[in-house]
């Protein structure tokens, strides 16, 4: 078996120019100084070794089997964190109590109180709904823009704090908003849904009417949606005259919900999310540009409830 070895072995000396013992290794004319380390350096890394022994008999480190070693000083950075969240609730627990206390609808009487509702609706806002309306609120096809005034069951704020609260369809709430549109495509033939088309575009402006799709409408979609395509927040009807489409307004999307529609379904916060929160929301909701004054109350009757059980911006148009 053959070895290699350098070309020299010499042994440890001192090299003349900077006084500093060799290795012992020579390559070629080549030497290695061993060079100490510097004493700052050394003291430096002596005192990191007595840091650490410290850090293990103060603070959390070795971990176990279920937790780490708890130190003798018994802290934690997670006890900070449920120190630091019982701060802010204590903090923010006078004003979460004059919100639950008072009625939606007079929030806004309260310029510094409708503040502080709408900041912690846009909190709730992102941890639970723009999965679906998105981050800005605009959302997409299928689901509603909250940022317009286009509210099929109305846009105050008990209207859609109801809403959030026993949701769209949702099977889990006996008192959900629900509403269905009949499907026609066994009732219209390929020339009436066009008529019929034809006309909802019409309606706001943006295709020609004809008498054949006048007359569908009025037998078939009047009952609902009004004589003139105005929509009824009483029965969750949307509008047809505003240009607002929830799933297109191409001749194509509308013929295909005319024929076969589609029901969108909303989650019930209820139980999922305390009152307050919920009222929060809708708050957050209201202000973001389309939210409706509720009607004033009259001497002799009370303010108006809730419509019947249907959704905000959910039904397809």
């Amino acid at each position: 078996m053959t070895t290699f070895d350098s070309p020299a072995r010499a042994g440890k000396r001192i090299d003349a120019p900077t006084g500093t013992e060799t290795v012992g290794h020579e390559w070629d004319g080549i030497e290695e100084l061993n060079t100490p380390l510097p004493r700052w350096w050394l003291y430096t890394f002596y005192a990191t070794i007595v840091f650490a022994a410290v850090y293990v008999v103060f603070y959390p480190a070795w971990p176990m089997v279920e937790r780490a070693t708890a130190g003798t000083l018994g802290w934690s950075s997670r006890g900070d964190l449920v120190r630091e969240m019982g701060a802010a609730d204590a903090a923010r627990q006078s004003v979460t109590e004059r919100i639950a206390v008072t009625d939606i609808e007079k929030l806004a009487a309260d310029p510094q109180l409708m503040q502080a509702a709408v900041a912690g609706g846009a909190a709730a806002f992102k941890v639970n709904c723009v999965q679906c309306h998105g981050a800005g609120a605009a959302g997409s096809a299928g689901y509603p823009n909250l940022n317009d005034d286009d509210w099929i069951w109305g846009g105050t704020l008990s209207e859609i704090e109801y809403t959030l609260t026993h949701g769209i369809r949702w099977e889990g709430s006996d008192e959900t908003r629900t509403n269905f549109m009949p499907a026609f495509a066994g009732m219209f033939d390929k020339s009436q849904t066009a008529a019929l088309t034809g006309h909802v575009l019409s309606l706001s402006g943006k295709h020609k009417s004809s008498p054949a799709g006048a007359q569908l409408f009025a037998d078939n979609c009047a009952a609902c949606h009004g004589t003139g395509g105005e929509g009824s927040p009483a029965m969750g009807a949307p509008a047809l005259n505003d240009a607002i489409w929830l799933l297109g307004g191409t001749e194509a999307d509308i013929a295909r919900q005319i024929e076969a529609p589609r029901h969108g379904v909303m989650p019930a916060w209820k139980g999922r999310l305390d009152p307050v929160t919920i009222k929060m929301l809708a708050a957050y909701v209201h202000s973001r540009g389309g939210g409706q004054d509720a009607a004033p109350a009259t001497p002799d009757a009370p303010a108006a409830a809730p419509a019947a059980p249907a959704a905000t911006k959910v039904a397809s148009k």
